[in-house]
């Protein structure tokens, strides 16, 4: 064995990664395998290299396997591996909108001095604004519930058609992206690229539909 590489397990350690890790990252493509001697792996520089930037992509930059392996294998162009690179982007950037989002609400219920959180008196308008059926006129949730079990949507849960946008909100363009749930304008993300969605509560409408559908 030669003094210049070493064993999976010791290219492994370098990254605190497990060495089943390194295989199935070959496997899938994104290492590319190394040379062996006497039939083991054996990592030199280039593929420690290599390895580091599959860390860096995957555990850092947490890009799916597939998406990695275009980054990491260099057998991809310049234009290709950043396209990758910008479609990842723009993911983290909605998973950030909606940690964002998490956090500023339990901030927000942090000021609530109620022992039961049921039984917050400002809880009638929190379900209102940020559950997808919210409740029914006079708080009766029992309504709600019964519309939403016999999959209809009641007429206080649905969103406001274009003309009766509040004021405050800016007129949607007719050729903008449009939510496949309410069909209301659908924001774009900071790169400039439409989500598929307008909120987080249209998506969980859309796949409780489908989930319906298959059973």
């Amino acid at each position: 064995m030669t003094k210049s590489a070493v064993s999976i397990g010791e290219a492994a350690a370098l990254y605190e990664l497990a060495p089943s890790t390194v295989r199935w990252w070959e496997r899938r493509g994104v290492l590319t395998p190394p040379a062996r001697d006497g039939g083991r792996r054996r990592y030199r520089d280039r593929d420690l290299r290599r390895l580091g930037v599959a860390y860096l992509c995957r555990v850092v930059g947490r890009l799916p396997l597939d998406r990695a392996a275009v980054v990491t294998s260099g057998k991809a162009t310049l234009s290709g591996w950043r396209r990758v690179v910008g479609e990842q982007i723009d993911v983290l950037d909605r998973e950030i909108e909606q940690l964002r989002a998490a956090r500023d609400y339990l901030r927000h219920l942090l000021r609530c001095e109620t022992d039961d959180m049921a039984q917050c008196p400002v809880l009638e308008g929190e379900l209102t604004r940020n559950t997808p059926v919210g409740r029914g006129p006079g708080g009766d949730l029992v309504a709600a519930a019964r519309a939403a079990g016999n999959g209809g949507r009641p007429a206080w849960s649905r969103r406001p058609a274009r003309d009766e946008t509040p004021p405050d909100q800016p007129a949607c363009d007719e050729k903008a992206a449009r939510c496949p749930g309410c069909r209301g304008p659908v924001a774009q993300t900071p790169r400039g690229r439409p989500r598929t969605y307008c909120s987080r509560a249209c998506q969980q409408r859309a796949y409780r539909a489908r989930r319906d559908t298959r059973s």
